[in-house]
């Protein structure tokens, strides 16, 4: 049983269940409620009622049952496909959207509808994470790479750890930059209290590596290019508040207003580049911003005229 440890830390009066929900966004709010009927939350040391009003400072532990994987169902949801061949599927993510079932989220993912919509998919021993190599957040759209046979899969591994794999990203940050371009490079690591979240960890945390390039400037904020020289959970969120300059729309590593009412941070994971496994041959890819980014956007660059 994995034991989960955290504080309140950031706001008050919501509900236990939503806010756990929120907080661990990939457990749904309903396993979450049954976790707490089943005296398996506790608030300050006691059991509690989903209804449970939540203060800062509140300790909330949350253990959670150890569950035999069960592989996932196809699923008939819309995929949006940029390329396909036998060896491999490069993919639009869309926000909002997770990548691989979890505890208490065993539908409704990127695996769902790829395992609907791709004739195969390269599983190994981990069955249910078939084809994925790497990851992105819940609520990051953009480019992913799918390994369909063994072949191609240990291809995109080793092009992961070698740094070969080029990965671009465009996110909306708070702030003007000061300078034009640079490099964040502090390691991050777990969360000593809170395991759902990352934080600069310059003892215990893993070497990460991110450039960034402005690509256009406006009152307060800044629209910039990230690219990743490593891959850790939650990089380019956890680097950017490390600067002072979280993405926007980012709730869990910046308490910034969200005056665009965003339910999800602008961060889109554009240009993807490797060699083919089979070929040999470079391959890249791109794609357009999401209509909400876009929007957003224009709002910006209507204000600075």
């Amino acid at each position: 049983m994995e034991l989960l440890e955290f504080y309140v830390e950031d706001t008050e009066g919501e509900r236990l269940d939503s806010y756990l929900a929120f907080r661990l966004n990939n457990v749904s709010r309903s396993y979450l409620q049954k976790l707490i009927k089943e005296g398996l939350v506790l608030v300050n040391g006691n059991g509690s009622k989903a209804r449970y009003r939540v203060k800062i400072g509140d300790y909330i532990q949350i253990k959670l049952p150890e569950q035999e994987q069960e592989e996932p169902i196809p699923e008939n949801l819309p995929l949006d496909i940029i390329y396909e061949d036998k060896d491999i599927v490069i993919v639009n993510k869309p926000e909002d959207m997770v990548v691989h079932p979890a505890p208490g989220n065993p539908t409704g993912t990127l695996v769902n509808a790829l395992l609907y919509h791709v004739d195969s998919l390269y599983s190994g021993k981990d069955i249910i994470r078939p084809g994925i190599v790497h990851r992105l957040d819940k609520d990051t759209s953009g480019l992913l790479a799918v390994a369909k046979n063994e072949i191609a899969y240990n291809s995109l591994i080793q092009q992961l750890k070698n740094r070969s794999m080029e990965r671009v990203y465009e996110a909306l940050v708070y702030g003007v930059l000061n300078s034009d371009e640079g490099t964040i490079n502090v390691p991050i690591g777990r969360h000593p209290v809170d395991r759902k979240r990352m934080t600069v960890r310059k003892e215990n945390g893993k070497e990460a590596i991110t450039h960034f390039k402005a690509l256009e400037k406006f009152q307060d904020y800044t629209l910039l290019e990230a690219s990743l020289e490593t891959g850790r959970t939650h990089q380019i969120r956890v680097h950017m508040a490390y600067i002072n300059h979280p993405i926007v729309g980012e709730t869990v590593y910046s308490k910034r207003k969200n005056e665009f009412g965003l339910k999800s941070q602008l961060l889109h994971a554009k240009k993807l580049g490797f060699v083919h496994p089979r070929r040999g041959k470079y391959m890249e890819f791109e794609i357009e911003l999401p209509v909400k980014f876009k929007k957003v956007l224009e709002i910006l660059r209507e204000r600075n005229r």
